[in-house]
């Protein structure tokens, strides 16, 4: 570094050298001096290259690195001797740095209360889809129960041809039928999820998963009111079976008690086709539902109501001729309409036209088919246990005797042979030989049918 100054330097006259000649200076230093500028600050030297630095910029750069050493100093002396200062600050740090620890904790407890809170959730919606899972099943189960359960129906029963194509089925009692309102059961997608992330950010997503498992709440409910409806309506046509099998087996054995017949000692003498197998009894678990219970009992019943069925398949109480009733004359103590005279008719006289089908009113076999006497034509049918019909003045006969005779089958023809005055059937009702009166067996059956 080097510092040169900008004047130029003259010749100094001392007064003692006044008419001395001046000393002369070299001639080549003087010209140097002259092809050099006038130059003013420092020059910095480094590998060769040099940087010129005005005064007053390299003092302003001395004076700023002054300045910073003294404040450092300054504040070292400052912090080094002042520990309370340090402390503070140290102090301060820490209770920075616990105060975000505390944050972070928070934050992880409460994810990790939603995250258990979602688990709880989770784990109550799959309880409650199994339970409304198995209660489908329980209650399909029960609609087939009460699909297969037969209407009880007295056998053989005699019905008018219908006009209007199949008989309509009743109105009034609710028919069984399968579950057609039922939700199948489909997971949500996210009924495996878990939470996998602590990050905060799932605690703003709380209001959307609320509203989810909400929405699954409302679904659920909403299937549960509907399983409810379709229990109750099955609740309601077990009902209806019970009472009316119930209602039907008390009308049946009625029939007995009206007509003074022995009901255990005609089931006894009923044939059976043949039948057999292991017995094996019934048994109801002892924690079994209300529902099997009352299944239980419908069965029960049913099977009584069969075993009457058939029973009163054997007892005559239907009519001989389809149509409206009208008849002719009645049973018992009449004029008689050849002679005048009062006579005992054993019968009942069915208004009709001539070649109109007669119907056997119960199960039995032809006892005698022929000529007989008044009777015209007759046939008559041992229907057991001392019951017998008979079917007078026909014009045809259409079966012989010793055929099996079932309910409602065409065994003639209406007709006016032997003592009758016109077309009509003479039908009677015989109980150990004894006439008795028809009328008495075709109320039993008016009011068995009007149940």
């Amino acid at each position: 570094m080097s510092y040169r100054s900008g004047h130029q330097e003259y010749p100094q006259h001392h007064p003692h050298d006044h008419g001395r000649t001046p000393q002369r200076r070299p001639a080549t230093a003087h010209a140097v001096a002259a092809t050099l500028p006038a130059q003013n600050g420092y020059t910095l030297t480094h590998a060769g290259k040099q940087v010129r630095v005005g005064p007053v910029a390299f003092w302003i750069v001395v004076g700023t690195v002054v300045v910073l050493g003294l404040w450092s100093a300054a504040t070292a002396t400052y912090f080094a001797f002042r520990d309370d200062v340090l402390t503070r600050l140290i102090a301060r740090q820490a209770e920075m740095q616990y105060a975000y620890e505390d944050r972070i904790a928070e934050l992880r407890t409460k994810v990790d209360r939603t995250t258990s809170r979602q688990l709880l959730d989770q784990e109550q919606f799959d309880q409650k889809l199994d339970q409304i899972m198995r209660r489908q099943t329980t209650l399909e189960s029960r609609a087939t129960a009460l699909g297969a359960m037969p209407d009880a129906q007295v056998t053989g029963s005699i019905r008018p041809t219908s006009r209007g194509g199949a008989d309509a089925a009743p109105s009034g009692t609710p028919k069984p039928s399968p579950i057609s309102d039922t939700v199948i059961f489909v997971a949500p997608p996210d009924r495996e999820a878990r939470l996998e992330s602590r990050a905060p950010i799932v605690t703003a997503a709380q209001p959307n998963q609320f509203a989810k498992i909400q929405g699954l709440d409302n679904v659920l409910v909403r299937l549960q009111t509907s399983l409810d409806q379709v229990e109750s309506r099955q609740v309601a046509a077990l009902n209806s079976v019970e009472d009316g099998m119930e209602s039907r087996a008390r009308r049946m054995r009625g029939v007995f008690t009206d007509l003074g017949l022995d009901m255990a000692q005609m089931e006894a003498a009923t044939p059976h086709a043949g039948m057999g197998g292991p017995f094996v009894p019934v048994k109801l678990a002892p924690n079994a539902s209300a529902f099997e219970r009352q299944l239980y009992r419908i069965n029960i019943t049913r099977a009584q109501v069969e075993r009457l069925n058939r029973t009163l398949a054997l007892v005559p109480y239907r009519k001989p001729v389809i149509g409206e009733v009208e008849f002719t004359s009645g049973f018992g103590v009449r004029s008689d309409p050849f002679l005048g005279r009062p006579a005992m008719h054993t019968g009942l006289d069915f208004r009709a036209a001539m070649g109109d089908p007669v119907r056997a009113t119960a199960n039995g076999k032809v006892s005698s088919a022929g000529w007989a006497g008044g009777y015209g034509r007759m046939i008559e049918i041992d229907h057991g246990n001392g019951l017998a019909t008979r079917y007078g003045h026909l014009s045809e006969i259409g079966v012989k005797v010793g055929d099996p005779i079932r309910i409602g089958q065409v065994i003639g023809a209406v007709g006016s042979t032997g003592r009758s005055t016109g077309p009509h059937l003479h039908y009677e009702t015989r109980i150990d030989g004894e006439a008795v009166d028809p009328q008495k067996f075709l109320r039993a059956g008016v009011r068995l049918a009007a149940g």
